[in-house]
Order: C-alpha cells, then structure tokens, then sequence
C-alpha cells in the first residue's frame, strides 16, 4: 500500500534499465524507474525518489500484467529477502529480456546501429550458485532488503547449490558479521570465509573454516573446482564465478568466440602469445589456451588470484604477471582474451590491449554500462564488434556476463 503522502501515478512501462528497473515516463516525459515492473505492463507506481532528470517508484499494483509475468517462486522473497529482483519473470524469458537491455546499450553508448545479440543455452535456473555472500545477524546467517542494510534470516534459497544452501541456513556463526561460503560442485569442497573472525562459527566437520584476520596474519585456504577438464585452486580471497555450470559456459563461449576446435583467428608469429586479462586463478588460460597451440602471458593484479594461477596453470605454457592491465608494457600478442571487473577495461586498459596488435579481443563482461563503454572505446581503436552472446549465469537477476568478439 502507497502511504498517504506518496504520489501515486498510472505509468506504461517500455522497457527495462541496466540496474534491473522497469522504465517508463510520467506525465512530463521524465522517466521513472519501477522496482518490480515488466516492459508491456500498465502499473500504479509510488515514488520514492525525485531527481530533476527522472524519478524512482515502487510498485503499487500491475494493473494489465505482461503475459510472462509469474508468482515468485521462493517464498523468502514474500520475507523481505532482496537477493533476487526478477523472479516476477518467467525464467524462460528472463535471458530475452537481458538480451534486449545489452542491444539497447551498444545502440545508445556504444553508437552500434543495429546490434545482433544471442543467446547462450540456458542454464539452471535453481541451485546453481557456488558462492554467496551473507550477512549475520544473531548467528543465522541471510541476505539484506533490496536497497536496505537490514539483514533478514532465510530458511531456504532457490539459487543456492544444496552444499550451500546447507551452511547459510543450518550454520550458525555467533558474533561473525558477514560470510562467504564457496563449495565446489564437482569435487565436494566446502569453505567459510568469517568476517572479522572465525570465533563461534559452528557448521559440519567437513567444511574449511577460516577468518579474515586468519588469513591477514599469512593463513592459506582454498577449494578446488574442475572446469573445462581442468581441476582449480581457487583460495578465499580469490575471485571466481559464482557457479560451475556457469564457468563452463563461459568457457564454452569464449573457446567459440576464438574458434578453438574450428579455425581460431591467431595473428603473428606462432611465439606470439595469448594475453588473457584480468586472469584471475587462470580459468580461460588454464581451459581455452590448451587448445590454441600458443603461449599465454596471464594478467592479473590480486596476489591470491595470481597464486592460485601459477599453481592451476603449473606444466602449461603459460606465464604468470601480476600486473595492472593498465599499467602493462604491452607485447606483440596473437589474441587477446579480457575479464574485466565491473568497472569494464576503460580507456587506459585498452590502449594497452590494442597496443599489442592482436587481430582478436574476446571481452568477457559482467556489468551492461561498461560493456557500452568498452565497446565504444575499442571501436575508436579500430576493432569491430562481432558475434555478442549473452551468457545467464544469474537466472532470476539482473545480473548476467556477455561474450563479444571484436576483429581488426
């Protein structure tokens, strides 16, 4: 229900924004954003927010519902937990729908005309998370209210693994504030990252339990994950996708966007080598590079991340550099392979990347606005926008990663 002094307006939504918001335009022409809306709908919408360029509203009432729109299926939604924000949509039709906002951005920041974007094969639309991040209140461990800092206990999770599922709602944590549970699904291995420490936490025997000042003080963790036939260390500080299912995707993207198995687009010298970005613990150069025929120089800065990549890349003909991409003395390179964070590459980092000649880049990115961006700035260096694949790692989110090949 509005409160009585809300203003309380009868809004046509046309679209979805990057964040996950539903757009549309109040009586002005300002646009608004509605949490909880779908593209086709007619809805009553509270505002919450007012800016001079455009609002923000909360649902009130769909007055005509768009055809996919369905009951959430996990009820801790209806508890207030805000960890998914588009369960309202059908999951056969959500990966469409992040299809259409990727288009939209390359047309409107990246100036690409008609952008032809795909759609990898779907994944499981449950139990398919490996890692999640929670909050601790009272030792029970849950997630926040959507835009709050108020934690809310949850007695189950549709996206969880089961391996994980089993620590977030069994565990218990005494005074921790925060947790990171990490298992790996193909091997069994399960890890709890405590903040600030481990003191208190009770959860089966089988599981790693490690605080954050533990690992401050010199302690090593980790798990071990297999993708792409390929067996990975990956330690409590270091980055890796938030599913298993899902880093096979994207390792299936990227080998297609090269051309492994197929004819890949290598330039130079065979001495010349693969540069894979933002390597992380070594996925793309420990799984596509095997199959290219060609050295690979990994980048990356975090010092965990590049542990666990000279440990998963060992008998390989890789090289390990701990280096900001940005900041790299860029080298002849026969293909490029980059997975930026959210922030995207920037200006700088690609510079950098197209310094080093290679006649490919396969950009892997996690956020839709860099994604705009980059491909904006790699167009300026003379590369071209291929094949773009939306790859649903995040099934009932926003969130979701895009494989996009660019060729000179």
């Amino acid at each position: 229900m509005a409160a009585e002094d809300d203003q309380v307006l009868v809004l046509e939504v046309t679209g979805h924004a990057v964040g996950g918001e539903a757009i549309a335009r109040d009586p002005s022409g300002r646009v608004v954003f509605v949490e909880g809306a779908l593209p086709g709908e007619q809805v009553r919408a509270a505002i919450t927010e007012q800016r001079r360029d455009f609002a923000r509203a909360r649902l009130v009432e769909v007055r005509r519902a768009a055809p996919d729109r369905v009951a959430p299926p996990c009820p801790e939604l209806a508890r207030g937990c805000g960890g998914c924000d588009l369960q309202h949509l059908a999951a056969v039709s959500q990966a469409a729908l992040k299809a259409a906002v990727v288009a939209d951005a390359l047309r409107r920041t990246a100036g690409v005309h008609e952008p032809v974007v795909r759609v990898a094969p779907a994944l499981p639309a449950a139990g398919y998370r490996t890692s999640v991040r929670a909050v601790v209140r009272a030792g029970r461990a849950g997630y926040r209210r959507r835009r709050s800092h108020e934690p809310v206990p949850v007695e189950s999770c549709l996206v969880a693994h089961p391996l994980v599922e089993e620590l977030l709602v069994e565990g218990r944590f005494g005074e921790v504030e925060e947790v990171t549970i990490r298992v790996g699904a193909a091997t069994g291995d399960r890890l709890v990252l405590a903040s600030p420490t481990a003191s208190g936490v009770s959860v089966p025997g089988d599981v790693l339990v490690v605080g954050r000042d533990e690992l401050r003080r010199g302690r090593r963790a980790h798990i071990h994950e297999e993708v792409g036939g390929r067996r990975l260390r990956v330690s409590a500080r270091s980055f890796f996708q938030s599913s298993q299912v899902g880093a096979e995707a994207l390792v299936a993207a990227v080998r297609d966007a090269v051309g492994v198995g197929v004819s890949p687009v290598v330039g130079g010298s065979p001495g010349e080598p693969i540069i894979d970005a933002y390597a992380g613990v070594g996925l793309f150069a420990a799984t596509v590079g095997p199959g290219l025929d060609r050295p690979v120089v990994a980048l990356e800065w975090s010092r965990s991340s590049v542990a666990d990549a000279r440990h998963n890349l060992r008998g390989l003909p890789a090289r390990v550099v701990r280096t900001d991409v940005a900041r790299w003395e860029p080298q002849a390179a026969s293909l490029v392979i980059a997975d930026p964070s959210r922030a995207g590459l920037g200006r700088s980092a690609v510079e950098v990347l197209a310094a080093t000649g290679a006649p490919r880049v396969v950009l892997v990115s996690c956020d839709v606005g860099a994604l705009g961006r980059d491909t904006r700035l790699l167009l300026q260096a003379g590369y071209a926008l291929g094949d773009v694949l939306v790859v649903d790692l995040f099934p009932h989110t926003h969130h979701m990663e895009v494989v996009c090949r660019f060729d000179r």
